[in-house]
């Protein structure tokens, strides 16, 4: 089982004060691409699709398209940026070197990804409230909400990291886990509008998880069964967490 101590702290501040430097282009990007498709699907779909459900679509999609921001966020950070720092720039080598478990580098990455993610769903959530959309006291759940969702997503790329040979291998897990993930998980019309035989398989996927407890939140209202997609949640996070572990010591300890 994973082992960890307070040496984390340390690696987790050294990535916060690099991304520091760069925090201003790095939440614009992780932002730009749900804010176009907000203004784009919201505005311009939503002039035609008055109402799902009863709520505005311009809100439907703000509320799933926050969730989706913090997954890619974290994906992007758990591979792209853990990958370079293990495997190009050598920073976790550098690191072992120093009394730190790698266990204790894997938490700190993991948890900077979550964090970082959070950032990026802070962001869109003023945005939102800009929008007029949200602002109700439900709402302050929904960053330690997001934070879970961050972690989770975090732990699965932190998987993929583990065994990717190089960055190409990343595509494979962003088309057919993330992409297909974003179409079964409501962020963009209700899953009730599945087959039933799918339906079945998108009630479990992390995303719809999220995007279940979240969007009541921001619409002033209360999830249907918070247990469970917690729960779902949680479970996505510490399996993934477990196994990336369990990979990359693989890889770097053999």
């Amino acid at each position: 089982m994973p082992a960890f101590s307070l040496r984390f702290l340390p690696i987790w501040k050294r990535n916060f004060l690099v991304w520091k430097k760069l925090a201003v282009a790095s939440v614009l990007g992780n932002i730009a691409d749900p804010l176009i498709t907000l203004v784009a699907f919201g505005y311009g779909l939503g002039s035609l699709l008055q109402t799902v459900d009863g709520i505005p679509y311009i809100h439907f999609l703000a509320s799933g398209s926050i969730c989706m921001s913090v997954m890619m966020a974290a994906s992007f950070e758990a591979l792209y940026s853990a990958f370079s720092r293990m495997h190009v720039q050598k920073t976790w080598d550098a690191l072992l070197n120093a009394p730190i478990a790698l266990d204790d580098v894997i938490l700190a990455e993991m948890l900077w990804a979550a964090t970082k993610s959070l950032f990026s769903g802070v962001a869109i959530l003023l945005v939102i409230f800009m929008l007029g959309i949200g602002l109700h006291p439900q709402v302050l759940l929904v960053p330690p909400l997001l934070f879970l969702v961050g972690m989770t997503f975090a732990s699965l790329g932190l998987i993929i990291n583990a065994l990717a040979k190089g960055y190409d291998f990343f595509t494979y897990y962003f088309t057919l886990a993330l992409t297909p993930m974003v179409f079964l998980s409501g962020v963009y019309y209700p899953t009730t509008q599945l087959p039933d035989w799918l339906l079945g398989f998108a009630n479990v996927l992390p995303l719809g998880a999220a995007v279940r407890l979240t969007r009541p939140l921001l619409l002033g209202e209360w999830p249907l069964n918070p247990m469970l997609d917690v729960a779902i949640l949680v479970a996505y996070c510490v399996a993934g967490f477990y196994l990336a572990t369990v990979f990359t010591r693989r890889r770097l300890l053999k």
